[in-house]
């Protein structure tokens, strides 16, 4: 009788066995109480945008258009040089201190299209590169040697810019030295965030920002050091210290946990940041092989965002915010030199300081507000200013109104940036944000262009567009992506799907009911 009563009541209560941890429950787990030392690895990773930032905005000084004066006795009323004889005027500085001058471009025949042609060709080579380099880091290399091999290339082949011979020569090294440079912005924004626990992901993508920030203003002091030197002196001095950086970086810096465990690399993952040595022996290899992917190749993460519609929509509505964004980050400080005629170093300097408030705000926005609301705020803001710009005649006044447009693009480029990490699994992770910053520098090939013309014409061409391309890209994207904030990070498609009930019939891709716990803060 008692064994009869005992054995149905031990049967229906027969514990369930444990789930399985996920990877990001193992990644919280060993290294979510990031030290001090690990910290710092995370932000020297992140300086490499600082080498980013000097290569995007070099062009600025380099291929500077000089002012020019008559000499002797000489009187004309010609708004350009090119219609006066050879002779009777001069440029205002050496010809060598800029590609526009030394190789006489202006004067060439072929217009704005010439004098824009290397900015053109460098945004190019970092679209190409972007597209064909894109799943590198997420498939064979991984993030630590992509970023590696981006930096070693790029350094190598700004000295080599510095011996070009003639502008032809000079635009297909600057195509070059953006396909070298167009994984470096992604792979050390993804590699520094996955290296820390989720606690310091926004202080280290925020620090990151910074570190852009600090390139960026670099570049109006050596600007001013060869003021009268050769422009060639500017690739040197920003392309062999990133070499010596690129080698601290070999010696220092771990490949993301995140990334080894993702494609089965167990073992390996065990010597990232703290060694992770609890790692070995507390999941047994039953459970973690259903949590790895080592299948796939190079275009394998392409695919499989292919295959499922919700990814498709987002990535496509966050390339869409990228572009507007992207064009005028790039275009603003191309243009603020038309707006008056005072010191180009003063002019680039204010643009590059706004960065640091902007930065601030972009800690500020994604500690406490949602993404979306973010998105719209700063792009909205950035549109009417710059449209503004078009309104207000050259003075004070219109240099305010430029500069709280570049203030707001910056903060939006950086929401941007932020909100693709997290709409997207670690599986895919680098190629989505690598495309994402490809819409970026698809609208700044388009930029030099418009700020030529915006030069030529009016500022209608410049200001004019950018204002509403930055403004409608950026409220359709957040009217076609679901929040983020707060949520956890997935480490697979599948995973996604399952954390968050994706909806694939809608255009977020948003679940009508938040699953296990996880929330779309809206």
């Amino acid at each position: 009788m008692a064994d009869t009563a005992t054995t149905p009541l031990l049967t229906s209560h027969k514990a369930k066995p444990a789930k399985a941890p996920s990877i990001d429950d193992m990644i919280e787990t060993y290294i979510g109480a990031t030290g001090s030392r690990q910290l710092l690895k995370a932000i020297l990773v992140g300086f490499a945008w600082a080498f980013d930032a000097q290569q995007v905005f070099i062009s600025v000084f380099t291929d500077a258009e000089p002012g020019w004066h008559l000499v002797g006795d000489s009187s004309s009323s010609s708004a350009s040089p090119c219609e006066l004889p050879a002779g009777t005027w001069a440029w205002d500085r050496p010809a060598e201190t800029s590609v526009v001058s030394e190789w006489a471009l202006k004067c060439a025949g072929g217009g704005p299209a010439l004098v824009s042609l290397p900015a053109s060709s460098f945004f190019a080579g970092c679209l190409a590169g972007g597209f064909l380099l894109t799943t590198l880091a997420d498939s064979v290399l991984g993030r630590k040697k992509t970023l590696l091999a981006s930096l070693v290339s790029m350094s190598v082949v700004g000295a080599l810019t510095a011996l070009a011979p003639n502008v032809w020569a000079y635009a297909a090294l600057r195509f070059v030295s953006g396909f070298a440079r167009s994984m470096v912005g992604t792979c050390t924004l993804v590699l520094s965030t996955e290296i820390v626990g989720k606690r310091w992901r926004d202080t280290v993508s925020v620090a990151a920002f910074f570190c852009a920030t600090f390139g960026f203003l670099s570049l109006p002091l050596l600007g001013y050091v060869f003021r009268m030197a050769s422009w060639r002196n500017m690739y040197l001095w920003t392309s062999v210290p990133c070499l010596f950086y690129a080698v601290l970086l070999y010696l220092v810096a771990q490949e993301s946990p995140r990334w080894l465990l993702v494609r089965g690399r167990k073992q390996d993952a065990i010597d990232t940041p703290r060694q992770i040595a609890s790692l070995n022996g507390t999941i047994d290899e039953e459970e973690d092989a259903g949590k790895t992917s080592t299948a796939g190749g190079v275009f394998a993460t392409l695919r499989t965002m292919w295959e499922r519609r919700w990814a498709l929509r987002r990535l496509a509505a966050i390339m869409a915010a990228g572009f507007g964004v992207g064009m005028v980050y790039t275009g603003m400080p191309l243009s603020v030199g038309s707006l008056q005629g005072s010191n180009l170093y003063t002019s680039v300097a204010y643009n590059a300081l706004s960065e640091l408030p902007s930065n601030i705000l972009v800690w500020i926005l994604i500690t406490r507000i949602n993404r979306r609301s973010s998105l719209v705020a700063v792009a909205s803001s950035a549109g009417a200013c710059s449209l503004a710009c078009v309104a207000i005649p050259p003075s004070a006044a219109a240099v305010a109104a430029e500069l709280l447009s570049f203030f707001g693009t910056c903060t939006a480029y950086s929401v941007v940036l932020i909100y693709s990490i997290e709409l997207f699994p670690t599986s895919v992770r680098s190629s989505a944000v690598g495309l994402v910053r490809q819409a970026m520098v698809l609208g700044g090939v388009a930029a030099p262009v418009l700020v030529a013309l915006g030069r030529e014409r009016s500022s209608l061409w410049s200001f004019g567009v950018f204002g509403i391309v930055i403004g409608c890209s950026g409220l359709f994207a957040a009217t076609c992506l679901p929040e983020t904030r707060g949520r956890t990070m997935s480490d697979t498609m599948d995973e996604e799907e399952e954390r968050h009930g994706i909806n694939v019939a809608s255009c977020t891709g948003e679940a009508t009911k938040p699953k296990n716990g996880d929330r779309d803060l809206v």
